[in-house]
C-alpha cells in the first residue's frame, strides 16, 4: 500500500524541526539546506508549509530525467533518485508540480524525500503532528474531509455558532 506524507498546514508553526531532522538523517549534519522537505513562510498570510515531495503516480520528474536516475522504489512506492546516476541537470526541478526537488551543490546531484525507506523522520519528530505519514486513499480522505470543512466553517461561523 502506497503511503504518503501530507502536510497539515494549521498545525504547523514554522519550528523547522523537521528540516534539521531529514538533514541529519540523510547528511549526518544539520544542515536545513540539504533537507528533503523545506519550510515555506508566507509572512502575509501568516502560515509557515512545509514542502515535501508528494510522489506522484506518474512522475514527470522520471520522464524528463536524461540519465534514468528517477524511479518508483519497490517497497515503499515512493519516487527516488539514484545518486550514482544523477548528473545534477535540474531537469526535474523544471516539471515537479511542488518545486520540491533540489540540488546538493557539494556532491552536484538532486535531492528530494524519499520517505526514508518507509520511516519517514521528519514525521516522527514534527512537535505539532503537522506531518501525517499515511496511506494514499486515507491521506485522499483527509484532504477531502479538510476542504469541506473549510467551506462548512465559515457558513456554520455565519449563522451565530462558535465552533463545529
Amino acid at each position: 500500500m502506497k503511503r504518503l506524507i501530507m502536510v497539515d498546514i494549521d498545525a504547523c508553526n514554522g519550528c523547522r524541526i523537521c528540516e534539521v531532522v531529514c538533514s541529519f538523517e540523510k547528511e549526518r549534519a544539520s544542515v536545513p539546506v540539504k533537507s528533503r522537505i523545506r519550510i515555506l513562510k508566507v509572512d502575509e498570510a501568516g502560515i509557515d508549509i512545509p514542502g515535501v515531495c508528494q510522489h506522484c503516480e506518474s512522475p514527470p520528474c522520471e520522464d524528463v530525467c536524461p540519465m534514468n536516475a528517477i524511479s518508483c522504489d519497490p517497497n515503499t512506492e515512493g519516487v527516488i533518485i539514484n545518486q550514482d546516476r544523477c548528473v545534477g541537470c535540474r531537469s526535474c526541478t523544471f516539471v515537479c508540480p511542488y518545486g520540491v526537488i533540489s540540488l546538493d551543490v557539494e556532491k552536484k546531484v538532486m535531492i528530494k524525500c524519499d520517505l526514508c525507506g518507509g520511516d519517514p523522520q521528519c514525521v516522527r519528530y514534527c512537535p505539532k503532528g503537522a506531518l501525517i505519514y499515511e496511506r494514499s486513499e486515507v491521506i485522499d480522505t483527509l484532504r477531502r474531509e479538510r476542504k469541506l470543512l473549510s467551506f462548512i466553517e465559515p457558513l456554520y461561523k455565519s449563522r451565530g455558532y462558535q465552533s463545529l
